[in-house]
């Protein structure tokens, strides 16, 4: 069985007892017609209870590892989401030789890495937010301790840190990507106000740019649904097309004029990016289909991918967005609710394959050394419930597939790949 016990300061030690043989998931192969089920809102991520467990009992030597995430706070349910995933891990692979301690970043991160320096930890995995990322840097840099962060803010990269946060430049890539090769050529965007907006507007550009495209739109707005009408009403490029047959009005049969609506041409593109989460994006259908947008085709990002009922909008389904593979992660979800009695965070499948990387290492990381960085930065890559990834930078580069959002869920339209270019894949699972 798998203990927990909580230590003073916010603590919480795994100790292996006798673990039994669990079987790996099954590897799902991905293909075009795989339906899933979207998301509910009842399937919010659960915080599940902290057992206690008697004293820890000496055992063989253990490499020490450090899982560092909120367990309490306003982002508890995450945190225990990401460690409960953890803890699966290393039950599935009957891990022996690691140690897992789970360290409460939401009483303080800097406080935090420092105890799990003082227990002999050798590498960090979390924290979850940016700043708790910037916090632990500090720490663990003196210490020469890794860092695999859940962020997913590729500016923390660098030195001793990696991110493995899902990365909405490579969302979009591999989406506009997809629908180049359906024939689509012209592209506009609608994007949020603000860093993440910059970031996601120059990948855009970039992305059709590199797949032989063009941007005709790119308009920004401010998170006011008093104001995305507006912005609609911009990228469609209204007020020109409305002016272009205004002068002298087409007259009917019977002597009326048609309206000017029914005499606009076409808006200037194909496809339409929102890069915004899915429980956004549907807001901006009514003023596309008024500005007379509808039926173009709307791309999303890896936002997308968790939002409950996106599926059940009329109006999104054929659009196109981009993620990490999801049927691995739903048989994780489905032993996760039998095991814990709730649904686990999306970003539950990182603490399960951080742990598995780490197993990874097996010989090349000897006990009581310090881990084996170096053996991070490969071309191979890595395989786990999210797919294949590979670090670039410090940046995890993750193979994608395309979906569709279809009536009742989610269909792969174009599979993610098992390899990287030109390189295998070192399984970890």
């Amino acid at each position: 069985m798998l203990n927990i016990m909580t230590q003073p300061g916010g603590r919480t030690q795994i100790a292996r007892k006798g673990l039994a043989a669990v079987a790996l998931l099954a590897v799902a192969a991905c293909s075009s017609n795989t339906v899933r089920r979207a998301p509910t809102a009842a399937e919010a991520p659960v915080a599940a209870p902290v057992v206690q467990a008697p004293r820890e009992v000496a055992g063989p030597p253990q490499h020490r590892i450090a899982l560092l995430v909120p367990t309490t706070g306003g982002n508890a349910a995450v945190g225990q989401s990401i460690a409960n995933a953890a803890n699966m891990a290393l039950l599935d692979s009957n891990v022996q030789n690691i140690k897992l301690t789970v360290y409460n970043t939401a009483t303080g991160a800097s406080a935090a890495a420092t105890r799990a320096l003082a227990d002999g930890n050798k590498i960090f995995l979390g924290p979850l937010l940016a700043p708790d990322v910037r916090a632990v840097q500090g720490v663990a840099a003196g210490a020469g301790v890794p860092i695999l962060a859940f962020s997913n803010d590729a500016t923390l990269a660098g030195s001793n840190t990696y991110v493995m946060g899902y990365q909405p430049q490579q969302s979009i890539a591999r989406v506009v990507g997809f629908a180049r090769s359906k024939g689509v050529e012209n592209f506009a965007a609608l994007i949020p106000a603000g860093d993440y907006g910059q970031r996601v507007s120059t990948a855009f550009v970039r992305a059709v740019q590199a797949n032989g495209g063009k941007v005709t739109s790119i308009e920004t707005y401010p998170r006011d649904p008093k104001r995305l009408a507006a912005a609609a009403r911009r990228v469609t490029n209204y007020e020109a097309r409305v002016a272009k047959v205004a002068q002298g009005g087409v007259v009917r049969a019977d002597g009326t004029v048609a309206p000017v609506q029914q005499r606009l041409g076409p808006v200037s593109f194909q496809a339409l990016l929102i890069a915004d989460s899915g429980s956004v994006a549907p807001r901006f259908l009514p003023a596309l289909q008024q500005f007379g947008a509808a039926g173009t085709r709307i791309l999303g990002t890896e936002l997308w991918n968790s939002e409950p009922g996106l599926a059940s909008i009329s109006g999104m389904h054929g659009s196109w967005f981009a993620s990490v593979p999801d049927n691995r992660f739903q048989q994780l979800s489905t032993r996760y609710r039998a095991k814990f009695g709730g649904a686990p965070s999306r970003l539950a499948s990182m603490g399960y394959d951080a742990v598995l990387l780490v197993h990874s290492m097996g010989d090349r990381w000897k006990i009581g050394e310090s881990f084996p960085r170096a053996q991070l930065d490969g071309d191979e890559g890595f395989a786990g419930i999210d797919g294949i990834f590979r670090f670039r930078g410090g940046v995890a580069e993750r193979g994608l597939e395309v979906q569709q959002v279809a009536p009742g869920g989610f269909s792969t339209v174009s599979p993610a790949p098992r390899a990287f270019r030109n390189a295998q894949v070192s399984a970890i699972n």
